[in-house]
């Protein structure tokens, strides 16, 4: 395994980080009906790949694991699961990112990026994780209700009380990116990372983001770029039962397209031609694009088998050469501006 600094930053991570927005999921449904995860195939998962050399490990307070939207009664099942396995090795060996912003309980304070909820969610987080501090707490997305200078004053005094070393964001503004970063660093505490989704089919933040994240000196963790395993191969013959997306209605909507079908044959012929899985071409570009903008692309992967991981691990590895990039990134070409602007955030 091969690591690189976070960034600017002195922090080294494995150059991948495993996701915990999608774990091994069980064929049995809970009291709601929801599909409950499948904790021993999640701990395997998990403590296989800390022995495969990733140190990176990405969950957020409201994941549950098996759902995309998650609710109150199923958030922070993904924490327990991480808490519980990482008690077997050594801490300060990994580095533990969460979020927070999602609902987690129904009353008036039980989402958002106030301070009450932040300070509320990282003891949450913590007590989850069985740790006492995190490594990177990252602003899940805006809170356009809540001044963002409130919300950053509040991961600043987590900073300096020892209960976070980084800070971050996921799915935020560009413009907001910018002010948060200065902010935070003009008063001593390291901003170091922004999270985003990206893939060869989603790839919009080549446009802003990633010169914004050379500018500041960000890592970018890059999730979703498998496209929630679309781009796996899996589905070039249909859905699979308990395949993702037969489950997970939204997902029909995001990638079942005629357009996005047709380029999942042709990228699936490439990887071919390349001895590949068509996750490991997928997870091999990523990484590729990352050293040819110059800036430090981590892919935030989510497997649900071991074989998976490996898979996945060498597709990380590989050595693409630049007559694949510059087939891939043709093919692609119309997929470069896709994107979902985020709005902006208010400020005092």
């Amino acid at each position: 395994m091969k690591y690189v600094r976070l960034g600017k930053s002195g922090l080294k991570v494995s150059t991948v980080c495993l996701g915990t927005w999608h774990l091994p999921v069980s064929k049995e449904r809970d009291s709601y009906g929801v599909f409950k995860v499948d904790v021993v195939q999640s701990k395997r998962v998990i403590g296989k790949a800390i022995d495969l050399g990733i140190n990176f490990i990405d969950t957020a307070n409201r994941y549950h694991g098996v759902l995309n939207d998650e609710d109150p009664e199923h958030a922070g099942t993904a924490e327990k699961i991480l808490g519980q396995t990482i008690r077997g090795y050594d801490r300060e060996s990994l580095v533990i990112s969460t979020k927070v912003r999602g609902m987690v309980a129904y009353h008036e304070n039980g989402e958002g990026l106030s301070r009450k909820h932040i300070m509320w969610q990282i003891r949450e987080s913590l007590r989850r994780l069985n740790t006492d501090y995190v490594d990177i707490y990252l602003m899940h997305w805006p809170d356009v209700e809540t001044p963002l200078e409130e919300s950053l004053d509040a991961m600043i005094d987590l900073v300096k009380m020892g209960k976070v070393n980084y800070v971050g964001a996921s799915n935020f503004h560009p413009e907001d990116i910018d002010f948060m970063v200065n902010y935070v660093r003009r008063a001593g505490a390291p901003f170091n990372v922004i999270q985003d989704q990206y893939s060869i089919l989603r790839r919009g933040l080549e446009t802003d983001k990633v010169p914004l994240a050379k500018r500041l000196g960000l890592g970018i963790m890059a999730f979703s770029p498998l496209a929630q395993g679309f781009l796996t191969g899996k589905y070039l013959d249909g859905i699979p039962q308990m395949s993702r997306a037969s489950y997970v209605e939204k997902m029909k909507e995001w990638y079942f397209t005629e357009e996005n079908i047709k380029f999942l044959r042709e990228f699936h012929e490439i990887a071919k031609e390349n001895g590949l899985k068509d996750s490991q071409l997928a997870l091999s570009w990523v990484v590729k694009t990352g050293e040819v903008l110059g800036v430090s692309m981590i892919p935030t992967i989510s497997v649900t088998s071991v074989e998976q991981l490996e898979e996945n691990i060498e597709g990380v590895e590989y050595s693409m050469s630049n007559d694949v990039y510059r087939r891939l990134n043709e093919l692609s070409r119309n997929f470069l501006n896709r994107r979902s602007e985020p709005p902006k955030t208010t400020r005092l």
